[in-house]
């Protein structure tokens, strides 16, 4: 026999250590999981779109509450878009929620409501990638697809020692080759899932568990000593710090108790969630720490020219904490200040008439526009108002990265106590400043 006979011989053995010992691992150890109890396509395919960038603890409660709320593909693609929101409020990531529904609302008229098992339609659904189709297709049909997340490559380049840059599109289809032939006939689902419970488990990014490793005796990363060093990962781009004001404004009168809340537009970053106004906060000075407090008139002043320009009459009255918010690109640093609602102060006709021009256009031309200079008397009041002149850039109502959809949308505001948080959904952020204020109220 030759060398490379040799080596293909001892290549093949591997596998078949691999593929028999971790299933039966599997087999006896595997978590009972509320989505692992049923075969139900739907079931996994709501658990598979939750575990993306999420913990399985975390996971499990919201599993729970969305199929008690939404227990068929019907019931999710006939439900208000605010309803999922806010079944997927803390969650994160909610492009994922609104994917789901539109896959939802594709599998009831295109499959009469049942999740498909053929291939290209379930690479056909809206948010559905190859790992979240291996894994419907494996799990809930028993088809032997791969389901090759960060998970899986772990584990594979661990054992197979294999050096490769797994953030790279060649790598990845290079391990869905792999793990194919690893499946054993008739087992793909509880495959897929043990390669899965394997790396979450035993084989984890940092100080992996060899010993309690079913399959450590092939591994060949352990017998070299590299298993801490794999998988190789390009680093990605670190997310952009953005600082930001936000107003917390406190109502009086008939809104006493309540705080103002704002609409995101219907596009672009957090669409059509709800949140505390704010803002881009002014340049820092050269050097600042990230999450400094810029000085005061500054923060302040900026705050109150942002209100007045989205029709908010309030007046800042001081900082109150400091929040963050992390996304995978943008890191925000939320400066939250306490503000006190203001009547509006009376406006002349044609200050009133500039003025509401002035609103509708939020984000366009500065105040005057092409209609030419300010009376003195319109002039005067929104300055007082706190508007800008024509010569100044105009504060955006929002900046979500898609500028057509933030001219477009007015950003519907509300006037909230404790009890109304139930009817909207919140970024995770802004659920928790609402809650802590209101904590504070005694409320």
């Amino acid at each position: 026999m030759t060398t490379d006979e040799k080596q293909i011989e001892a290549q093949q053995e591997a596998k078949l250590f691999f593929s028999r010992f971790l299933l039966e691992w599997y087999h006896l150890q595997k978590r009972d999981l509320p989505w692992r109890r049923h075969r139900n396509p739907y079931y996994i395919w709501i658990s598979e779109i939750m575990l993306q960038q999420t913990r399985v603890d975390t996971v499990i409660p919201y599993f729970n509450r969305f199929i008690e709320q939404f227990p068929t593909v019907e019931a999710l693609a006939d439900a208000p878009e605010e309803e999922v929101l806010k079944c997927w409020e803390g969650l994160g990531y909610y492009s994922r929620a609104r994917n789901l529904q539109h896959a939802a609302k594709q599998v009831k008229e295109l499959y009469g409501g049942q999740v498909p098992d053929d291939r290209d339609a379930v690479f056909g659904l809206k948010g559905v990638g190859p790992y979240t189709a291996g894994a419907i297709l494996s799990i809930a049909f028993n088809r032997p697809e791969p389901a090759v997340d960060g998970n899986v490559m772990r584990v594979l380049s661990r054992y197979f020692l294999i050096e490769d840059d797994i953030a790279k599109g060649p790598t990845r289809v290079k391990m869905e080759k792999l793990a194919a032939e690893l499946i054993p006939e008739g087992e793909a689902g509880s495959f897929n899932q043990a390669l899965m419970e394997l790396g979450a488990l035993i084989c984890t990014p940092k100080s992996p568990r060899c010993l309690p490793c079913p399959v450590m005796e092939h591994c060949a990363a352990r017998l070299v000593g590299c298993e801490a060093s794999l998988p190789v990962k390009t680093k990605a781009k670190p997310p952009r710090p953005e600082e930001r004001l936000a107003a917390l404004v406190e109502g009086r009168g008939e809104h006493a108790g309540r705080v103002l809340i704002r609409q995101r537009p219907a596009s672009g970053l957090l669409a059509r969630m709800w949140e505390l106004p704010h803002w881009p906060a002014p340049p820092a000075e050269a050097g600042g720490a990230r999450g400094a407090l810029l000085p005061e008139a500054a923060a302040l002043d900026r705050l109150r020219r942002s209100m007045s320009q989205a029709g908010i009459h309030a007046r800042p009255e001081g900082h109150w904490m400091a929040a963050e918010h992390t996304f995978s690109h943008i890191v925000w640093t939320l400066q939250v200040y306490r503000c006190r609602e203001e009547a509006a102060l009376p406006l002349a006709a044609e200050s009133r008439a500039v003025y509401g021009a002035a609103q509708a256009e939020r984000g366009g031309r500065p105040l005057g526009g092409a209609d030419g200079p300010l009376s003195a008397e319109a002039g005067a009041v929104l300055a007082a108002l706190g508007a800008q002149p024509a010569e100044d850039a105009p504060l955006a109502l929002f900046d979500s990265g898609d500028a057509a959809a933030d001219a477009a949308d007015s950003g519907a505001q509300r006037w909230i106590n404790r009890e109304d948080m139930k009817n909207y959904a919140f970024p995770n952020v802004f659920l928790k400043l609402l809650n802590s204020y209101f904590d504070e109220q005694g409320t």
